[in-house]
């Protein structure tokens, strides 16, 4: 069955079918940069759980907090609200039904990039929040002041910067700042999941200068946060202190391979002058191994696998021999 005539089948019951989220996104994002998204998502509405239930028997059931169904490999999900009842990624009570509109559908989500959505039998463009627009603008922006119900957003918005090689609007900074507090309720794997994500785009920098700039990026990345202000010689380091060399050299391994693994080994090659005490500056004696330990510290706060730490240990404590082997 294809998809035209499963929304004729969800339109003949009073219903709509909405394709969503990332395909829509990167359909426009595409000819500015490579695509985020393989899936295929979709909304409906107009239809209680019972009646698509019903009308597609064969789809598999998935989700715990809300029903997702799944028909030939396709993601349905019923249109939705989200209510805050507690803290942190998980504290919502979703709630569906029949009379949620498509635009009340897309309000909940995080970015307005994110917030379009399609008309699966009319080819319509539903984009009530400006998300074409803010993607012809280069532009990361918050759908709604609901994005502070999610602290995860905070991370989100600079993991899709950092992809797109966006700017992140400056009312979305400040949502960022205002979610700190709940940063520290977020479990590590998601944590995990956007930083490796940036880790993947052309300029893994955009991720952390993000956090920086809203002030946040001392919750999961201490060890990162720590090396801003870390003075080097200015004749080896012109670009700055060792925060600026660190980014300048994540971005330049992201151009020389696509190996996430060593693109964090590099990421971690100097966190031990985040140790050095301010009177020793600009010198860093004996950082590379007093780097093991921040290192150390960093993947068991955000849950890197056991390769990504053994490469990053092995990255700071011997990075400094390179010279005697030349």
């Amino acid at each position: 069955m294809n998809i035209q005539q499963i929304a004729k089948l969800i339109e003949n019951a009073g219903g709509r079918l909405y394709l969503v989220g990332g395909a829509i996104r990167d359909e426009f994002v595409g000819a500015h940069t490579c695509a985020l998204s393989n899936d295929e998502d979709y909304c409906v509405t107009g239809l209680t759980g019972e009646e698509f239930e019903q009308l597609f028997p064969e789809a598999v059931t998935r989700g715990k907090s809300f029903e997702v169904y799944d028909i030939e490999h396709r993601e349905f999900a019923l249109a939705r609200r989200d209510v805050k009842e507690g803290t942190g990624h998980r504290g919502f009570k979703i709630i569906t039904g029949k009379d949620i509109t498509i635009e009340e559908d897309l309000k909940r989500r995080d970015i307005t990039i994110n917030s379009m959505a399609r008309n699966v039998l009319t080819g319509e463009l539903i984009d009530p929040f400006g998300g074409r627009e803010d993607i012809e603008k280069r532009l990361i922006r918050a759908t709604d002041i609901s994005f502070l119900e999610d602290p995860l957003r905070a991370y989100r918005a600079a993991r899709f910067a950092a992809n797109l090689e966006f700017d992140v609007h400056e009312d979305t900074i400040k949502l960022m700042n205002k979610l700190k507090p709940e940063l520290i309720t977020l479990s590590k794997e998601r944590v995990f999941v956007e930083f490796r994500k940036a880790l993947e785009s052309k300029r893994p920098s955009i991720f952390f200068d993000v956090l920086k700039k809203a002030e946040i990026l001392d919750v999961h990345f201490k060890e990162i946060y720590d090396l801003i202000g870390s003075e080097q010689p200015a004749e080896y380091h012109p670009e700055g202190d060792g925060y600026n060399h660190t980014m300048i050299a994540v971005d330049n391994s992201a151009m020389l391979t696509d190996d996430v693994e060593i693109r964090f080994a590099v990421l971690v090659h100097d966190l031990g002058k985040g140790k050095t005490p301010k009177e020793l500056y600009p010198h860093h004696y004996g950082h590379a191994e007093s780097g093991v330990e921040p290192v150390r510290n960093l993947c068991r706060r955000i849950g890197v696998p056991s390769r990504w730490r053994k490469a990053g240990i092995i990255s700071s404590a011997e990075h400094m021999k390179r010279r005697d082997v030349l």
